[in-house]
C-alpha cells in the first residue's frame, strides 16, 4: 500500500509540474505578443531606425543592356553609386552570378555624400543568344543587399 500512495504523490507532482510548465509558457506567449505593436505595423530593429541613421547606397542605374554583342567579346559596364546615408559605407562583396561575369569594386569606405563604383566584365567566349547576369552586393547599408543585372544577346558567327 505504501507503493502505491508514493506513486500517485508522484504523478500528482509530475502534472503539477507539467501544468505550472504549461501557464508559463502561455505566459510569456501572451506577454511578447502584447508589446504594443499593431498588425501591419510590425518593427524590427532596422525600422526602428530611420534610413538617413545608417549608410545607404543608390545606383545610378541598376541594370544594363549591352544588345546585340558578337561572341568572344569581353564587354564592360560601370555601375556608378552614391552614399546618401549619414555613416560611412563598406562594400563587403560583389559577387557575380556566374564566371562568365566578374565584378570588380573599390575597397576603400565611401563617406556620406560620396561617390563609387562597380565594374562588371562579362566574358561572351561560348554563349549564345540572350544572357542575363546577376551581381549580388553586399554592403553595411541601409539596405544590406542590392542587386545588379546586365544582359546581352550574343551573336555566334555562323563559321565559328
Amino acid at each position: 500500500m505504501k507503493i502505491d500512495i508514493e506513486k500517485r504523490n508522484s504523478s500528482k507532482s509530475s502534472v503539477k509540474s507539467t501544468v505550472w510548465s504549461i501557464v508559463l509558457i502561455m505566459t510569456l506567449i501572451l506577454s511578447g505578443s502584447c508589446s504594443g505593436n499593431k498588425p501591419g505595423h510590425a518593427t524590427s530593429d532596422l525600422q526602428n531606425h530611420s534610413d538617413t541613421s545608417f549608410a545607404s547606397i543608390e545606383f545610378k542605374d541598376y541594370t544594363h543592356d549591352f544588345g546585340k554583342v558578337p561572341e568572344g567579346e569581353k564587354i564592360g559596364y560601370t555601375f556608378v553609386f552614391e552614399n546618401k546615408g549619414k555613416r560611412v559605407l563598406v562594400i563587403s562583396s560583389a559577387v557575380a552570378s556566374c564566371g562568365c561575369t566578374v565584378p570588380k569594386h573599390d575597397a576603400k569606405p565611401v563617406p556620406p555624400g560620396g561617390t563609387g563604383t562597380i565594374e562588371v566584365v562579362f566574358d561572351t567566349s561560348g554563349r549564345s543568344g540572350k544572357q542575363t547576369k546577376t551581381v549580388t552586393v553586399r554592403s553595411n547599408a541601409s539596405k544590406p543587399v542590392v542587386l545588379l543585372q546586365i544582359t546581352a544577346e550574343v551573336i555566334s558567327e555562323p563559321n565559328k
